[in-house]
């Protein structure tokens, strides 16, 4: 069966909006750690705020190697409406989100990762679908913005691998214990 696997980019108290204001020193072990991330998916959920948001940005982008990785790959984008921008192999999920998730687990392929997409990856991990959470924590406080992990129901997790960059990210892995 294939995996969900929940990507983040969180600073240390949790936010994970707007990465962009505390991932500032990306080095060479976070660009591994992505490289293996996307090595084993063939396909990604995205939220509608994050569809719009990348279709916009990564079509043209020469960012390596996310780019080619997210133009190629399935896109299955959760949203009510019909989609404004069209990007290569996406897909408006049909349905409802966790039905699914569950059904594309079990359809032949590699894993199914859910990137950016804040609001989406809280209903899965809520639904207890996801099978890995692999975040990126900056060694940053925000303050305020808004938290992967709140609201959510108490969940134990299992540490699968951490490590700690050059800049001193975390790159932790966990997995749900059932």
């Amino acid at each position: 069966m294939r995996k969900i696997v929940v990507y983040e980019l969180l600073s240390l108290d949790g936010v994970a909006e707007d990465p962009d204001q505390f991932i500032t020193d990306w080095d060479d072990a976070l660009d591994a750690n992505l490289a293996a991330v996307i090595a084993t998916q063939d396909a990604v959920i995205l939220g509608r705020r994050s569809y719009d948001e990348w279709a916009r940005f990564w079509p043209s982008s020469e960012i390596q190697p996310f780019a080619t990785f997210i133009n190629g790959v399935a896109k299955y984008v959760a949203t009510s409406a019909p989609l404004d921008r069209e990007w290569t192999n996406a897909t408006v999920v049909d349905g409802d989100l966790v039905e699914f998730a569950r059904a594309l687990k079990n359809r032949p392929g590699e894993d199914i990762g859910v990137h950016a997409s804040i609001s989406l990856a809280q209903a899965l991990l809520a639904a207890d679908v996801v099978d890995e959470l692999r975040l990126v924590i900056a060694p940053r406080i925000v303050g305020s913005g808004r938290r992967l992990l709140d609201g959510l129901p108490s969940t134990r997790l299992q540490a699968i691998r951490s490590t700690t960059s050059p800049t001193g990210h975390l790159l932790v892995d966990y997995r749900p214990i059932r």
